[in-house]
């Protein structure tokens, strides 16, 4: 009998996070203080970060060990399965071994809760009462509200306004999990204020939504804001994802020769892939792909420079790719995948070599999402999808070659509180959003007289 999954036992699970920065072959450039425009220290970090997490964002340890506390809470769902997809590799007719990762079995329903949870743990250590937030689909939201009610802090989420009222499931769950969410721009703050005069009918963005969960975390008492994606310690806590793959993969016998994630911020991506882009750095031949929307193309369009991740400008200039802070993406139900920049990390990668991007269009991904659920039952979040359809490009690719390849995705979480989406899709009513060059020419206005890193590289307009 054909083994389907592929399982880790408790004592299997990694008591270490795998830091890139200790083998990345170019350094990371710094990122800058957003009044200064020098590089940022610890003490500019403070009024937003708890300072055990800002040592993680720093720290040029390549392991750095997960706290017991911690590992308790993951083993409700980790070590998560692999499983073989047997039947899309049937249905495809392809040669390729199609393996994935099933990040899915979460409380939350995603992989956001590796990072969410150690948040959680370290700001409750340091003294935090109130944790703000950004989510753009929900996923990180109420990932960070399970993981606030694990440790008692208050979580207050700004949820980009479109997906607020596309994914009303989502903001429940936040609700349920005892955190107050917000639809973004919002009246309560500042930056929400500022957007909402510029256009009272802003559908949001996680720019936006950044700025104002920055803004009421600097303004609160016992507050600190926490991070979903882009930064070096959220990369980090996802590790814990890639080196059980590597455990599984040994197991079934067989090593990746192409591995595939969807990326908004980096984060899924980044947990799946780091580990294995060490095995690269050290001599391995895998070609490592992230997956981003035709309609948000940070990574294939946008230039690497500084930026801000924020869209009031509030944040530190990150050295990223980057389609500029005021980039307001089309409303596309891969909610989080509408980000206007990239993990600084995996922009350093891919300027490196190391790991390449492609965009693909919002229908092909959902047909790539049916697909899926029709052969391996799964239902995909709208975001995982973007995977699944570079999957089947890849296996479809090895069919036409005659090649035998092994193909590792990561299944980041389930779509069965995006039925909406599908239910568009189902009586099309999606459509494909190709950027615009216009569009791209007026967002990176915003970023010509900022600071340019020493690796500046324009974008492909």
């Amino acid at each position: 009998m054909e083994v389907k999954k592929i399982f880790l036992p408790e004592s299997e699970l990694p008591r270490q996070w795998y830091n890139i920065l200790a083998d990345m072959p170019t350094p990371m450039e710094p990122p800058l203080h957003p009044g200064t425009g020098k590089p940022v220290g610890p003490e500019d970090l403070a009024p937003i970060f708890p300072m055990n997490l800002i040592e993680q964002e720093v720290s040029p340890k390549r392991f750095i060990d997960i706290p017991e506390e911690v590992l308790k809470i993951y083993t409700i769902w980790r070590p998560t399965p692999m499983y073989r997809a047997y039947n899309l590799e049937k249905f495809l007719k392809t040669p390729a071994k199609i393996y994935f990762k099933n990040e899915g079995v979460s409380p939350a329903g995603s992989h956001k809760p590796n990072t969410s949870v150690p948040q959680a743990y370290y700001n409750k250590v340091a003294g935090t009462k109130r944790i703000t937030t950004e989510t753009g689909a929900g996923q990180w939201g109420s990932a960070l509200a399970m993981a606030c009610a694990f440790f008692g802090l208050e979580c207050k989420v700004y949820m980009v306004k479109i997906s607020y009222n596309q994914k009303p499931y989502r903001r429940i769950m936040m609700e349920t999990w005892g955190a107050n969410c917000v639809a973004s721009p919002s009246t309560e703050t500042k930056a929400g204020q500022s957007i909402l005069a510029q256009n009272p009918d802003s559908p949001g963005s996680l720019g936006i939504a950044i700025s104002e969960a920055v803004e009421s975390a600097v303004t609160g008492k016992d507050s600190k804001y926490s991070l979903g994606s882009v930064l070096n310690h959220v990369m980090l806590h996802q590790t814990v994802n890639g080196l059980e793959c590597q455990k599984q993969m040994a197991i079934a016998g067989d090593y990746p020769d192409v591995i595939i994630g969807c990326c908004g911020g980096g984060s899924n991506f980044a947990g799946c892939a780091f580990p294995f882009v060490r095995d690269k750095i050290n001599g391995k031949k895998i070609d490592i792909i992230a997956v981003e929307p035709l309609s948000c193309p940070t990574m294939t369009r946008g230039p690497f420079a500084y930026d801000f991740g924020d869209t009031v400008m509030m944040t530190p200039l990150l050295p990223m790719h980057t389609l500029g802070h005021s980039f307001v993406p089309a409303p596309i139900h891969a909610g989080g995948l509408r980000y206007h920049g990239m993990a600084p990390t995996v922009s350093q990668l891919i300027l490196d070599g190391l790991i390449r991007a492609e965009a693909v269009p919002q229908l092909e991904t959902f047909q790539a999402g049916i697909t899926f659920a029709r052969t391996e039952g799964f239902i995909s979040a709208p975001e995982t999808d973007h995977a699944i359809a570079m999957v089947i490009r890849e296996a479809i690719k090895a069919r036409e070659e005659g090649k035998q390849k092994v193909i590792l995705f990561n299944w980041s979480g389930h779509g069965l509180v995006d039925m909406a989406a599908y239910d568009a899709y189902l009586k099309g009513k999606l459509f494909d959003h190709a950027l615009p060059e216009e569009e791209i020419h007026r967002a990176l206005n915003d970023i010509e007289k900022l600071p340019k890193p020493k690796q500046y590289k324009p974008g492909k307009i």
